[in-house]
């Protein structure tokens, strides 16, 4: 087998005589790639319809796709796909998507499909049966403005394959039958190729009492070791890894135990090395830090037996004293300024635990008189109201309640606001979005399918944002960044809320609870009735030229029609990483900012450069890295978006080795204030001599 389109790719990093990148290297790897790769293993054999029939038969494909389509339509089809000439925009985008999404024959040989065909598959597959539809998304992914999250792109259309829906939540009640239920249910959804988060908080502690005798439980640890071993086990046919994350409350007395997981010198026995952490932070814990106060850190199950209620449902910013106070509540106290330095310290060496800042998802959450957040998932985005099931004895019917599910996408910011008409390809991906969650009916989670069933949740996301800076010559850090996201995003907040309200009457369906959401009281749309979100600066303004952007009339027209028609969806937009997919998209991945001007990723035994888009010696110092940017300037920017985002965004700090665990606090309590849902990661660099490669190039 060749390896010079590696070799190829891999000059990328050798700088030519003017001293920038040989970016030409990567054309010509994927021209090699092309033609030692694809060219002798795709295996084709007549027209696109000969194809389509060929794979449905030998099992590939979904017996669907003939039932809702000709011979005739998907060759118009096939005609309309191939009439935009698409072409990869790096080697790292055709490797990935050859080796990771394109259907393979059954030895793994043989490519049965090439980018176009996923492309008309997928859409046929989403449209269902509905041209203009199909027509309309080929055209949008083709034309690089709708980008599909992993699991839809790789698995729509195909049989015997993974579900669509990128993640999942659950919530652990503190008894073995939802225990079993829940390490079922996850792995269940694991072998479909999501990701499973569960909130482990209700779980009693270490130490506390089982049927009466004290000292006898072992807490969340054994739980969470389950959890890793469940899904190292159940992954995607060895297509996707298993993927689980556990998140519990800091007030929980297992807390430090559970930090302890990540440490670099923790005991074997004791190290969690697949299983991701994330921690819930309601605001009394900023208050007990500001004030340098110690934290009380609680047992679960006399809180429940005292009180009713499982910890995790309480409203601990009114029951933190009462709780503190009273003697018949086991507790224990530590520092809660040094609890946040052993989060900050976890993170530098390990990236976890996620931190979820409860309070600020809850007040602003749309559905907050419907439900109540208390977690979120694998990449932090997804906030979402959660109920506990009853998983009740054999025999005994169950009383299943709404868990969490979430299909994603992403708009390429770039593409969309060249083609001037951010509104057309907003209401496409709703469609698309919508279309998986219609498709969605996983059995084997009951609290994931009444989820789906009841709240149709979407999560619309964004990639490109660093490219679309870099390209118009915009600093990421600068005022002008922050004026075009607040207004771009806003304007596609108003988009998606219009096309879930006309899908309400379309699928003469409204969400469970729209009644009592701030979008029927019309709450919602105060903000925008009050503000124009519209350029000001020249340089923003020439941005948005010819640009249909909603005025504060629009707004107050769009809730007079939500008012009256409803919403589809009960969440709609969620920023997530979308790595993967950026890279397939010839994209910077979300909103966040790049780490290296020419990023590299080891598959196997060869190591794979992407060069990022658009970059020439002309924008490349508006290619800055993360690691070189004040860190509050990110978050500024991310407080610009959030408002208009009425799930999360995930979002990654960028420290180095320099940095204190006291510094990397500040930033926690930072955009804790600029009122951020969720903090991703903390990515770690070893700081070198020479690491700004932009003075470099």
């Amino acid at each position: 087998m060749s390896t010079k389109h590696i070799e190829l790719n891999n000059l990328v990093k050798v700088k030519k005589e003017n001293g920038f990148w040989n970016i030409d290297s990567d054309i010509e790897a994927i021209k090699e790639f092309q033609k030692t790769e694809f060219d002798i293993r795709y295996k084709n054999e007549g027209s696109q319809f000969m194809r389509i029939r060929k794979l449905t038969e030998e099992g590939y494909y979904n017996p669907k796709l003939l039932d809702w389509y000709n011979e005739d339509q998907i060759k118009e089809l096939h005609d309309f796909a191939k009439s935009f000439k698409f072409k990869f925009k790096s080697y790292m985008a055709i490797k990935k998507f050859y080796n990771g999404y394109s259907t393979k024959s059954k030895d793994g040989y043989y490519f049965l499909e090439s980018y176009i065909d996923r492309v008309i598959v997928m859409s046929m597959y989403l449209a269902k049966g509905k041209m203009t539809q199909a027509l309309e998304l080929i055209e949008e992914v083709l034309k690089g403005r709708y980008q599909p999250a992993t699991p839809t792109f790789q698995d729509a259309g195909k049989w015997n394959s993974g579900e669509m829906v990128s993640c999942f939540l659950l919530e652990m009640d503190d008894n073995l039958n939802s225990i079993v239920y829940n390490l079922g249910t996850s792995m269940h959804l694991s072998k479909f190729g999501g990701g499973v988060a569960i909130n482990v908080s209700n779980i009693r502690s270490r130490g506390e009492s089982l049927r009466g005798v004290k000292g006898t439980t072992a807490g969340v640890m054994p739980i969470l070791k389950l959890m890793e071993d469940s899904f190292a086990f159940a992954n995607k046919m060895d297509q996707r890894n298993g993927a689980g994350a556990a998140y519990l409350s800091i007030f929980h007395w297992d807390i430090i135990e559970f930090l302890d997981t990540k440490k670099i010198n923790a005991d074997e026995k004791n190290r969690l090395q697949l299983l991701s952490l994330g921690v819930t932070i309601p605001d009394k814990f900023f208050e007990l830090a500001k004030n340098n106060e110690k934290i009380a850190l609680f047992a679960p199950l006399t809180v429940r037996e005292t009180y009713g209620e499982h910890m995790s449902d309480l409203d601990m910013n009114k029951m933190y004293d009462i709780l503190k106070n009273d003697n018949k509540i086991e507790k224990q106290f530590v520092s809660a300024r040094k609890l946040l330095l052993k989060i900050a310290q976890t993170q530098m060496e390990s990236g976890y635990p996620y931190i979820v800042f409860l309070d600020t998802a809850n007040k602003h959450h749309p559905l907050q008189e419907v439900g109540k957040i208390k977690m979120s998932n694998l990449c932090t985005e997804i906030f979402q109201l959660q109920e506990k099931s009853v998983i009740n004895p054999y025999l005994i019917d169950d009383e299943i309640k709404k868990d969490i599910n979430c299909n994603l996408g992403s708009i390429n910011i770039v593409n969309v606001m060249e083609s001037k008409n951010i509104g057309r390809t907003v209401f496409r991906a709703m469609d698309a979005l919508t279309a998986v969650v219609e498709l969605t009916d996983i059995k084997d989670a009951p609290g994931i399918r009444k989820a789906n069933q009841e709240m149709r949740s979407v999560g619309l996301g964004a990639l490109n944002l660093h490219g679309y800076f870099a390209k118009n010559k915009i600093m990421y850090e600068s005022k002008e960044a922050k004026e075009f996201v607040s207004i771009f995003f806003a304007a596609v907040n108003f988009f998606s809320i219009k096309r879930s309200s006309e899908l309400a009457v379309e699928r003469h369906f409204k969400f469970l609870g729209f009644e009592k959401s701030e979008y029927a009281k019309g709450t919602y749309f105060e903000m925008y009735e009050n503000k124009e979100f519209l350029p000001k600066s020249d340089k923003v303004k020439y941005l948005f030229k010819d640009i249909k952007l909603p005025t504060k009339k629009d707004w107050s027209e769009l809730k007079k029609q939500v008012i009256k028609n409803g919403m589809y969806h009960a969440y709609r937009l969620a920023i997530a990483p979308n790595q993967s997919t950026a890279y397939i998209a010839g994209a910077t991945p979300s909103i966040m900012p790049i780490t290296s001007q020419i990023e590299s990723r080891v598959y196997g035994n060869s190591t794979t450069y992407y060069p990022m888009p658009y970059m020439n010696i002309e924008n490349v110092l508006f290619y800055k890295s993360a690691y070189n940017m004040d860190q509050t300037k990110i978050i500024d920017l991310v407080s610009e978006i959030q408002p208009h985002i009425d799930q999360g965004i995930s979002t990654i700090l960028f420290v180095d080795s320099d940095t204190s665990t006291g510094d990397l606090a500040k930033l926690y309590i930072y955009a804790y204030t600029k009122k951020l849902k969720s903090l991703y990661y903390t990515r770690t660099k070893n700081k070198k001599i020479e690491e700004c490669e932009s003075c470099n190039a």
